[in-house]
């Protein structure tokens, strides 16, 4: 008996070993793969490369097969929701940060799990409280409201909707980490539909007509309707609802994405956005004692999915006529931590200058909000990759290590970006922080054959600013 036992621990041990092993040579292989998308030879500004009308709205998509984008690992879009309109239920296998650049509305993220803990009555009132109405009440999870300026987390497999509840339309700007480890298909765009989808009478022409393994081809094929093709005798038996039910369901229409809503079906009425951002300060890291907890809602169900980067006054770095930034990390966001992602918002009085510097721990994707500036890109060849100037609604990655300068325009530059790391680090190369300040003058002025009180000048001529520089002009020799 002992010896049966023996052999089963050690055949235990060698499937452990062998599964192991498989599992890390799958990890190396997409680390070299991910090396070889990162040989950049040129970086440019970058606009949408395809528009899909909806019935409520817009939807258009950045080419994922530019080698930037490659280099970076994320899929980049941006929503444009008409008034009184949703954008329909989907999940998607990476995790997602979205920037709102206009607008506001109510935003639901479902994981499955949670607790439902939130109430609808029919006449659109909301309570905790079950027992304060006897009106019938639709049970469901936090609906949020968000604004302009917020950044959101969507954490992947998670279903996630939004509705425009205001006057204007609303532009969200979502950026979908690829590379994350929690995405184990492959670094293409998939959104998995819950309803609605892209029409496939399209796509069936353009199969017909042999054009197949395209982007546009790709992107299309991905926006479907997952409960579809689902037998609907199956469906309806999983859900114990009437057939009839579950055709609507899965009835392909020309909507698109973006929906139109009736007005009396989206009564909802979320927590006053006062009340929502007093618990966020209150319980940074979702301390509310939820009943039964069972692991999950100690980590994503009652964590804070977002928090608004428009406040000047909580920048990290500031300099008086010069900018500041905004850095949304996993300190000011919890949940950031678990998809290993960051945001930052920046802006640059005219003709400011963003420092020479180099990040230590992450690969940025910049979207420009408004204003112009002058981008420069230098890679470890010693090769300019990127010397062009950036306009609103343009993106452009900035690779790790690579060297980058900005210099603003005449109405300024703002800029928001999406990082590969939940503890971003960047390392200037002038300003009290910078690298060459740590540098002792005789190191300086033999680097540079430069005299010791010119070494002084490039170590202390910029204190006390940081990463935002004032403009100067060009100081004559």
């Amino acid at each position: 008996m002992a010896s049966k036992l023996l052999a089963l621990a050690l055949l235990s041990l060698f499937v452990y070993a062998a599964v192991g092993d498989r599992q890390s040579e799958k990890q190396q292989q997409r680390d070299r793969d991910f090396t070889q998308k990162c040989r950049l030879q040129r970086i440019t500004r970058s606009q949408p490369s395809q528009r899909f009308e909806s019935e409520g709205g817009v939807t258009e998509i950045w080419d994922q097969d530019e080698d930037q984008f490659q280099c970076a690992g994320f899929a980049t879009m941006r929503h444009t929701v008409k008034p009184n309109s949703l954008s329909l239920p989907k999940f998607s296998p990476a995790p997602s940060l979205v920037y709102i650049e206009q607008g506001s509305g109510m935003l639901g993220i479902t994981i499955a799990g949670c607790p439902e803990t939130f109430h609808s009555t029919e006449q659109g009132q909301r309570s905790r409280d079950v027992r304060s109405s006897g009106q019938q009440r639709d049970q469901h999870q936090k609906v949020r409201r968000f604004r302009k300026g917020d950044i959101i987390v969507a954490p992947a497999g998670a279903a996630s909707w939004c509705y425009n509840d205001g006057d204007e339309d609303v532009i969200a700007v979502t950026f979908h980490d690829l590379t994350n480890s929690e995405n184990q298909l492959d670094w293409n765009l998939r959104e998995f539909m819950l309803a609605g989808g892209l029409p496939r009478q399209r796509m069936q022409e353009r199969r017909r007509e042999g054009r197949r393994g395209t982007q546009s081809q790709r992107v299309q094929d991905t926006f479907q309707n997952v409960l579809r093709p689902f037998d609907q005798d199956l469906l309806s038996e999983a859900l114990n609802v009437p057939s009839n039910i579950v055709q609507q369901m899965q009835q392909e229409d020309n909507r698109g994405l973006i929906v139109r809503c009736e007005k009396e079906m989206m009564r909802m009425i979320s927590p006053e956005e006062e009340q929502e951002e007093g618990y966020e300060l209150e319980h940074p890291r979702g301390g509310r004692n939820l009943p039964q907890q069972n692991g999950m809602e100690e980590t994503y169900c009652s964590m804070k999915f977002k928090t608004n980067m428009d406040a000047r006054r909580k920048s990290d770095f500031y300099g008086r006529g010069a900018g500041g930034i905004n850095i949304v990390s996993e300190s000011k966001l919890p949940i950031l931590q678990y998809l290993h992602l960051s945001a930052e918002k920046g802006h640059l009085m005219p003709n400011a200058l963003f420092t020479p510097h180099w990040t230590v721990n992450e690969q940025t994707v910049f979207y420009t909000l408004r204003g112009e500036a002058q981008v420069q890109i230098v890679d470890h060849r010693g090769n300019t990759v990127m010397d062009e100037r950036v306009k609103e609604g343009d993106m452009h990655v900035l690779p790790q290590y690579y060297a980058c300068v900005m210099r603003a325009g005449s109405e300024g530059y703002e800029w928001m970006a999406v990082k590969t790391s939940s503890r971003p680090e960047k390392s200037p190369m002038a300003g009290y922080t910078s690298v060459l300040r740590g540098m002792p003058n005789d190191v300086l002025a033999n680097a540079f054959q430069i005299s010791p009180s010119e070494a002084r000048q490039l170590k202390t001529n910029r204190d006390p600013q940081s990463l935002v520089l004032t403009p100067v002009g060009r100081i004559s020799s």
